[in-house]
């Protein structure tokens, strides 16, 4: 077993993992935080995306040991006072939520793209979205919602 220590959404915390444990398991199995989903365990369909450190990784390629000491936000994580993040709602305003398993990887990507990138258009966005699968429709619906996040996060200037 080994010790790891972390901030995640906020919150300091501490527990002896196996060396080999996912972040991705650790943070659903380990900690309850079942927001973080796990549909291929090799990187290929972005559900898993959390923000490592304030820069979006795909937990399920990251070990818990290697995020020792490190800062983790989940989809959970986003949320302020009782209140949905900009992207979260834009998701539910403009029907990008589909089945939802995908939905916490493309909020928590299009988080760290409107973190990133000053103007996003929407083919900007169709490209930073390449590393996410959503196997139910196409993705317009996504991409409207990160665009409208982005432009009201713009105006609101955060």
């Amino acid at each position: 077993m080994a010790s790891v220590s972390l901030n995640v959404n906020g919150k300091a915390v501490t527990a002896d993992v196996e060396p080999r444990t996912l972040l991705a398991t650790f943070l659903r199995e380990g900690l309850g935080l079942t927001g973080t989903h796990v549909g291929c365990d090799t990187t290929q369909c972005g559900c898993c995306v959390v923000h490592l450190d304030g820069r979006s990784v795909k937990s399920c390629t990251v070990l818990a040991v290697q995020a020792d000491g490190s800062s983790v936000t989940t989809v959970e994580g986003l949320e302020e006072n009782g209140r949905l993040h900009p992207v979260q709602a834009a998701f539910k305003e403009n029907h990008g939520l589909q089945c939802g398993f995908c939905t916490p990887g493309m909020i928590m990507t299009g988080v760290d793209m409107i973190r990133r990138i000053p103007d996003l258009t929407e083919e900007r966005i169709r490209r930073e979205l390449e590393g996410n699968l959503c196997r139910c429709t196409g993705y317009q619906n996504i991409v409207a919602a990160i665009k409208a996040a982005a432009d009201e996060m713009r105006q609101a200037g955060r």
